[in-house]
């Protein structure tokens, strides 16, 4: 969004952080100088994209999830040590900020047409969080308006999901339906076509976990849910404009995407935007490339098996796919690969950069989604890139998994989602129709409750294309798929230890590997780091002298048989304040 500076009239107006709900605001200023004119509610109105993912943290939603690789296990997974009191996230002070908005501007003396185009605007950020709220806690208090400290609703039990739910549902419709921006040269501003793009973000995510989490007993309506995800997804296909980027051609386009300072408006719908001249500015170059600042997050070796050959057919397809070594297993592949990960012909500063074992990468598949080349931006907070939010890619495949699910996906559909995704990034098999034949591996190592080809496909593709944008973690819970959550680390493959590698082909050596306890080689090129395997070393061998790189395996994480995980537990603080709050099955053993 736009580096934007709220006014000090607003500032007072506003003034309301609290974790609680009755809290009176600590100052005040003349409501008519905000609420009855359109230029006071579109600056109160910025607020709520603070809400929003920032270019200082949105680059790093996937932190957790069960193909990326870090330096310590989040407590979350580790047994044990998770609990009510560690918990967070039983916060709403701006869910009283909106609703505070909400009700003044019912009262202001504006146009309908006006009023209700801001009041569009504070539900769709109302079902922003509502959405991040029932995620994490499943059911949780449905609240409307600005509770007095006496209201009894401060003492209430949680409303169940299924009422929480249709009030979203009706929160997002009525901002669909009554915001009236429908275009912004910035990428910055909600539309309308973003409202239609949550709107189909949320119903898919509430169909599917009504569909597999068959505990619930929903199961029976998350028909309706898909088709509500699918009608959204439709409108924005064909009213919004909006496209897929191919500008750069097919091994540029999709990174661009990320790496550019102004949004690239064509397929990104909204985004958090850097400012310079307000010293606005990303880490993402930090994060991702620092020994120290981020987790060193590395992707594993089954979930870069998953990047298709350029053919279309799976690299799991190939002879001797499980030996091949990172050059070999790196060639004719989907162009995704190349612009997530750092593959042969990657440069920085103008220079080869194979992947850096140096103090960086865990696995060997070192990520470059977010940072920009120029290693100037490395060591601080210095990122000029903006960060996508929504962009039209996640839309079609919304669309393509909703009525995959309710058995009405066509060729056409097909080619139109899957197959526009695909040619982007260079495959060239498989765009026109549907596939017909499950993908073993696919199935095998992920999904194995799933056995229509589609799906499977349609599961395939939304993790590659969406990788690294936050998705993964509730894509996980939605499908009831919490297990992969403790998939072995696993990274490239090493065919002997002791022998310096180029794994690049620059001509070069990048690294040597060899066994914690025995004498560090010695006499290398400055370009080839001696990287130590099993002994007291984090990163151990699946084999004895050669196998897959592992990382971490003495700290294993747990996905509890209870299905515990699938929610967070209610912070021991809230239902110390309101007895009626019961935990989340499991979290109060």
């Amino acid at each position: 969004m736009k580096a934007i500076k709220i006014t000090t009239i607003l500032t007072a107006a506003i003034c309301l952080a609290s974790c609680s709900l009755d809290e009176a605001p600590k100052a005040s200023a003349d409501k008519n100088a905000i609420f009855n004119n359109e230029s006071g509610l579109e600056t109160y109105s910025y607020s709520f994209y603070n809400m929003l993912p920032s270019v200082t943290n949105g680059y790093s939603q996937d932190e957790m999830c069960d193909y990326g690789a870090v330096t310590s296990v989040n407590s979350f997974l580790r047994d044990g040590a998770y609990s009510a009191e560690t918990s967070s996230g039983w916060t709403w002070t701006d869910l009283r900020n909106i609703n505070y908005f909400i009700e003044n501007c019912e009262r202001g003396n504006v146009s309908e047409k006006v009023r209700n185009n801001y009041i569009g605007l504070a539900r769709f950020f109302r079902a922003y969080l509502y959405l991040s709220k029932v995620q994490r806690f499943g059911d949780v208090p449905w609240t409307d308006k600005v509770l007095s400290n006496t209201d009894d609703k401060l003492y209430a039990e949680r409303d169940s999901r299924d009422v929480v739910m249709n009030h979203v549902l009706d929160d997002i419709n009525y901002a669909c339906e009554n915001i009236t921006r429908t275009s912004d040269v910035t990428g910055s501003m909600v539309t309308k076509w973003v409202a239609y793009a949550l709107k189909s973000r949320i119903c898919l995510y509430e169909a599917s976990f009504r569909k597999y989490h068959t505990e619930l007993g929903l199961q029976s309506t998350a028909n309706k849910w898909y088709e509500e995800a699918a009608s959204a997804a439709k409108v924005v296909m064909e009213q919004s404009g909006h496209s897929l980027y191919t500008g750069d051609g097919t091994e540029k386009s999709f990174r661009t995407i990320f790496t550019s300072n102004n949004p690239v408006t064509q397929e990104v719908m909204l985004a958090s935007c850097c400012d310079e001249s307000q010293a606005v500015l990303g880490s993402a170059n930090w994060w991702w490339t620092s020994g120290t600042y981020g987790p060193r997050f590395s992707m594993t070796r089954p979930f870069i098996n998953t990047f298709l050959n350029t053919d279309g057919t799976p690299f799991t397809s190939r002879q001797g796919y499980e030996t091949m070594d990172f050059y070999d297993e790196c060639q004719n592949r989907d162009k995704r690969l190349m612009q997530t990960i750092r593959t042969p012909g990657y440069e920085r500063d103008g220079k080869p950069a194979a992947p850096n074992f140096n103090g960086y990468s865990l696995t060997g598949y070192q990520p470059i989604k977010y940072t920009l080349d120029d290693s100037k931006y490395d060591g601080g907070q210095l990122n000029t890139n903006a960060i996508p939010l929504f962009r039209y890619a996640e839309v079609l495949l919304n669309y393509a998994e909703a009525k995959a699910e309710l058995g009405t996906l066509t060729d056409d559909d097909w080619k139109n989602t899957i197959g526009a995704l695909r040619a982007r990034a260079g495959i060239t098999g498989g765009l026109d129709h549907k596939p017909t034949q499950v993908d073993n591996y696919l199935k095998d190592n992920f999904y194995s409750d799933i056995n229509d080809p589609v799906i499977l496909e349609i599961r395939r593709e939304r993790s590659v294309e969406l990788a690294l944008e936050g998705f993964r973690f509730n894509d996980i819970k939605r499908w009831k798929e919490g297990k992969l959550m403790t998939a072995r680390w696993t990274g490239m493959y090493v065919k002997q230890l002791n022998v310096q590698i180029d794994l690049d082909h620059d001509g070069t050596t990048d690294v040597i590997f060899y066994k914690d306890g025995t004498s560090k080689p010695t006499g290398l090129p400055s370009s080839c780091t001696p990287v130590a395997v099993g002994g007291n070393s984090m990163m151990g061998l699946t084999g004895t002298d050669s196998g897959y790189l592992t990382w971490s395996d003495a700290d294993p994480r747990t996905w509890y048989d209870d299905g515990r995980q699938y929610y967070y537990p209610i912070p021991a603080a809230a239902i110390l304040h309101n007895k009626n709050i019961k935990q989340n099955p499991h979290w109060d053993k």
